[in-house]
C-alpha cells in the first residue's frame, strides 16, 4: 500500500538502531502451550514472485494470469504472492480503480479480476505446477464502506467525536481497525481461515504488519496452522515478528542501503552493518526477503533502473546470494523501465522478456546450491572483503561440502581487491562465465564496472 508515512516509519526505525543497543529477542518461538511455529519444508530453497493481477496482463484477470503460470514455473519460481484480490471500496476511492489495500469485504472477490471460481482455478493450476500461493492480507484497516462498518462499528478506532479515522492521514481511502476488540480479532482470523479452507492457498503476506499488534499475529499463526501448515510473510522488519508468527519479513534496511550505495552516498561497509544487525537480532532460522523492486518501490520510489542504473543486475545477484529469499515483481524479468500507476490500469510492458533467462539461471543457482538455501536450511555467511576505501564487497556461503564465493563491484568504475581465500589450492568455477579460478588467483581480483562473480567450489 502506498504510504509516505510508511517510509517515515521505516526511516525512524532504522535511525533508532544507531541510537541504541538492540536487544536480541527471545528466540524460543514456543507459546507456552507446546505450539512452535515451523516454516514449511517446501520453502527451504524457494524464490517468490509478486503478482499484480491488475497490471500483469492486458485483461487484468485471474484467467489471463493463469496462462502465465507454466512460464513462471519454467523460470524456477516457487511461491506466488498474489496482491489483494478482494472487492475494493467505493467510498473515498483513490484514482479510477482504487487501491487493492482498501477492502470492502474480506470474503468477496474483486469482480474486475473474475470470480471466486476463477481464483480457485489459479490456485489449483499453481499447485499442479508444483508451486504455492500466498495471499496479500490487509488486517490493519478496511475501506470506509466495508461490511463491518454497519454490522460491527465497534470493530473500528474512533476519535473523541465518535468518527471513524484513517490509520494515517495520507490514507484517506481506509479506516483503522481497533485491535482492543477481541471479537474483531476473532472475525479477522475466521476470514483468513475462509481463504485457507475455501481456496486452498498456502499462507499470507501481511500488509503493514508493524501497525497490527504482534500478539494478534502470534495468535493468528497458531490458529491458521491448525487448518494447514502455512507460510507467513510480514511487511515488517521487527525481530519479534519472526519468533512465533512469521517465517519471513522484509529487508527494507538492506534495500535502503543498496539504494544509497548505488548513488555513492554510502560505502559498501553499510552492508556489513545491516547484515550483522540481522544476524544478531533475528531468531535463528528467520528468512529475510531480498528485493530490488516490488509494487511500492516501483510505483512510488522508482524502477530498479532509476535507482541502480547499469548496476541493477549486480544488486539482484546480491539479493540471490545473501542469506534470504529473493523476490521478483510482475514484469521484472521483462526489464520495463516504468513506474506503474497504482490506482489505475497500467499494464506491464513485456516486450521480449529480456531478463527471463538471467533470472531463470539465478533461480537454478539457488536451488542447486544448498549453501544458498533459506533460513536454517542454508549455509553459513562470512564477509571476506569490505572496505570504506573500495566499492568491492565479497563473502562466502558454506553448507556441508557446498561452498560459494560471491564478489561484487558496486560502482560504475573498474575496481580491484585482495580476496582472502584460506585454501589457496581450492578450485572454483565462476557460475556465469564457466571460467576456473584457484584460491590463489582470487587474491588479486579485478572487476569491471558493476561486475559480479559467483564462484562455486569444485
Amino acid at each position: 500500500m502506498k504510504t509516505t508515512f510508511r517510509f517515515m516509519i521505516i526511516i525512524a526505525f532504522l535511525l533508532s538502531l544507531f541510537g541504541c543497543k538492540c536487544k536480541p529477542v527471545d528466540k524460543k518461538g514456543d507459546d507456552g502451550g507446546g505450539y512452535t511455529k515451523v516454516m514449511p519444508e517446501w520453502a527451504k530453497n524457494a524464490t517468490i514472485y509478486e503478482v499484480n493481477i491488475r497490471q500483469h496482463t492486458a485483461e487484468g484477470t485471474f484467467a489471463a494470469f493463469v496462462k502465465d503460470i507454466p512460464r513462471l514455473k519454467a523460470m524456477g519460481i516457487d511461491i506466488l504472492w498474489i496482491m489483494p484480490v478482494q472487492e475494493i471500496g467505493v467510498q473515498n476511492r483513490k484514482g479510477s480503480m482504487g487501491s487493492y489495500y482498501s477492502i470492502q469485504d474480506y470474503r468477496k472477490v474483486n469482480h474486475e479480476f473474475g470470480t471466486l471460481e476463477d481464483f480457485k482455478e489459479l490456485v489449483k493450476t499453481t499447485h499442479e505446477n508444483g508451486m504455492y500461493v500466498i495471499l496479500d492480507w490487509v488486517a490493519n484497516h478496511t475501506a470506509w464502506d466495508h461490511v463491518w462498518v454497519k454490522s460491527h462499528p465497534d470493530f473500528y478506532t474512533k476519535d473523541s467525536a465518535g468518527n471513524f479515522v484513517p490509520p494515517v492521514a495520507d490514507w484517506g481511502d481506509v479506516i483503522d481497525l481497533n485491535y482492543d476488540n477481541k471479537d474483531m480479532r476473532k472475525a479477522m482470523i475466521e476470514d483468513m481461515k475462509y481463504w485457507l479452507t475455501g481456496t486452498d492457498i498456502d499462507g499470507f503476506r501481511c500488509d503493514v504488519a508493524e501497525m497490527v499488534p504482534t500478539d494478534f499475529w502470534d495468535e493468528a499463526r497458531k490458529e491458521l496452522d491448525k487448518v494447514k501448515p502455512v507460510f507467513m510473510l510480514a511487511e515488517a522488519e521487527k525481530p519479534e515478528h519472526q519468533v512465533a508468527a512469521f517465517d519471513m519479513s522484509y529487508s527494507w534496511w538492506l534495500l535502503s542501503g543498496m539504494n544509497q550505495i548505488a548513488k555513492g552516498e554510502k560505502p559498501v561497509t553499510e552492508l556489513d552493518t545491516i547484515l550483522k544487525w540481522e544476524a544478531k537480532n533475528f531468531p535463528t532460522g528467520s528468512v529475510k526477503m531480498r528485493f530490488t523492486t516490488n509494487h511500492d518501490e516501483n510505483s512510488w520510489n522508482g524502477t530498479e533502473f532509476e535507482r541502480y542504473g547499469d548496476g541493477h543486475l549486480c544488486f539482484s545477484v546480491l539479493c540471490y546470494t545473501l542469506p534470504g529469499m529473493p523476490l521478483l515483481y510482475s514484469g521484472q524479468e521483462a526489464g520495463f523501465n516504468k513506474r506503474l500507476r497504482f490506482f489505475d490500469k497500467d499494464t506491464v510492458i513485456w516486450g521480449d522478456i529480456i531478463y527471463q533467462d538471467f533470472y531463470t539461471k539465478m533461480n537454478k543457482l539457488k536451488k542447486d546450491n544448498i549453501a544458498l538455501w533459506n533460513g536454517s536450511y542454508g549455509g553459513d555467511f562470512n564477509i571476506i572483503y569490505s572496505s570504506k576505501k573500495s566499492p568491492v564487497f565479497a563473502f562466502t556461503r558454506k553448507k556441508d561440502e557446498n561452498e560459494i564465493v560471491a564478489v561484487f563491484n558496486f560502482s560504475d568504475k573498474p575496481a580491484s581487491a585482495e580476496i582472502k581465500i584460506k585454501d589457496k589450492d581450492a578450485k572454483y568455477i565462476e557460475f556465469f562465465s564457466g571460467k576456473e579460478f584457484s584460491g590463489k588467483e582470487l587474491k588479486n581480483t579485478g572487476l569491471k564496472a558493476w561486475e559480479y562473480m559467483v564462484l562455486i567450489r569444485k
